[in-house]
């Protein structure tokens, strides 16, 4: 098998795209190396068979986009070092690098000097993100000037992954090759992500409680849902709403509850919590809601949660996106327009007095996304790295640098997990007889 360097300026294993990756890469046997940041409390590095983490120390802090470029152009200097160093001692066969930002590929480049293939997963288009984040036209000199830097990180690369057609199109249109574009779908994991663990509660008279989770911040529309319940209140008193995650937009969230005099009608988790709650928690609501803003960018991305709550057979309300309208129809979800609280209010209403149409949503949102199951996509993303490196390649080359192939390097003796206890829990039953792939409360 071969040996993989992952480079992505994000935390691990808190990265569900990522994860996934990884966890299919191991799962084959490749020996994986991972270069990314590192949280508080988290060993710099970490090892369980057939990964090796290496973390890097990096400022998160939010500011304006001269703060941007500094926070993207240090942490690409520290990974493109620490990459280079590992490939004089053991060169790679692939580097895998997701963004933002595009221009970390770039950290790629002793290895790709030394013989290494470049697989560049593109998880955002860079433009329309900055477009969308500094309220900036398209057309500005800053936001095509990004543009022309994406271009030149998918020429670097031997092959690009992005999220959705939509993105695949708007690289194309850019002038990227179309061959040189694949297309790998953000999907649920299916082994975290399991219903027969957590099966769904039926619908309970005098009771409807929404949820949303993951990462509380304006963009995902958590200030729309509790608007909505405000016109609300007296139409369906058994209304609630629970949120498991956390962010920076939480705070300005809980005065607008305040408010609004929603406080008895809303509860927040701690923070991030253990999988297994959130997955509970997900099983007893009666609807999800996936509240995106919509502009440029929103335009041509999926959201996570949109894939968790169809595997967890949960109804759910979408905000209309070009991107979700592409994949879904309105009978997989009851979508509203983005950004409209009185549609969003009254498809809430709709929900809560039909049941039946809950049911119908679930059934119809499983047959549609077949194919965009993670069992099918995995295979996808497999093949693309098997195009890369083929098997019969020489995974062992450059080991006699050091005098030990990549199997007899030494495991870590003491993991540390008390920081990924706080959103994976420990003993997850999903992962049992499954030895060959790396487990997130191990990381």
């Amino acid at each position: 098998m071969a040996r993989i360097l992952v480079i992505r300026q994000g935390y691990l294993p808190f990265d569900p795209r990522v994860w996934r990756a990884l966890e299919a890469l191991v799962g084959e046997g490749h020996h994986v190396d991972v270069i990314c940041k590192r949280l508080t409390g988290q060993p710099a590095l970490h090892e369980v068979p057939g990964l090796r983490i290496h973390r890097l120390r990096s400022t998160s802090r939010k500011g304006g986009k001269l703060h941007y470029v500094l926070q993207y152009a240090t942490f690409m200097f520290k990974a493109g070092w620490l990459a280079a160093r590992l490939t004089v001692r053991c060169p790679y066969d692939l580097v895998q690098v997701h963004s933002l930002p595009d221009t970390l590929v770039f950290a790629a480049l002793v290895p790709r000097l030394m013989g290494a293939r470049v697989l560049l997963d593109l998880q955002e288009p860079m433009p329309e993100f900055m477009a969308s984040k500094f309220g900036a036209p398209m057309e500005q000199r800053g936001v095509r000037m990004v543009g022309s830097l994406e271009q030149l990180a998918i020429r670097f690369a031997d092959h690009v992954l992005t999220c959705t057609d939509e993105m695949r199109a708007v690289f194309l249109r850019r002038g990227a090759p179309p061959e040189k574009i694949s297309v790998i779908l953000n999907s649920a994991d299916e082994e975290i992500f399991d219903p027969a663990r957590f099966p769904p509660r039926p619908r309970t008279p005098g009771r409807f409680e929404l949820v949303c989770h993951g990462t509380i911040e304006e963009r995902y529309g958590h200030d729309l849902v509790v608007r909505a319940m405000a016109q609300l209140t007296d139409e369906i008193p058994e209304l609630r709403l629970s949120v498991f995650g956390d962010g920076s937009y939480k705070p300005v969230l809980r005065d607008l509850i305040r408010t609004l005099g929603l406080e008895e009608r809303v509860w927040f988790s701690d923070g991030f919590v253990p999988i297994e709650e959130m997955l509970a928690g997900i099983a007893e609501a009666d609807v999800g809601v996936v509240a995106m803003q919509r502009d440029v960018f929103r335009d041509l991305t999926h959201c996570n949660k949109m894939f968790d709550f169809i595997i967890m057979r949960r109804p759910q309300i979408v905000s209309r996106t070009a991107a979700v309208q592409s994949y879904f129809d309105e009978d997989c979800f009851e979508m509203f327009t983005a950004g409209d609280v009185v549609d969003l209010a009254c498809a809430i209403r709709r929900l809560y007095h039909s049941p039946t149409r809950c049911e119908q949503l679930v059934d119809r949102a499983l047959k549609s996304n077949e194919p965009y199951r993670w069992t099918r996509q995995r295979q996808v993303y497999l093949s693309v790295v098997r195009g890369l490196v083929p098997r019969s390649r020489d995974r062992d080359r450059g080991w006699k640098r050091t005098g030990v192939r990549p199997e007899e390097r030494p495991q870590a003796s003491d993991p540390a997990e008390d920081d990924v206890a706080a959103v994976y829990g420990a003993g997850r039953s999903s992962w049992r007889g499954r030895p060959d792939r790396p487990r997130p409360k191990d990381i």
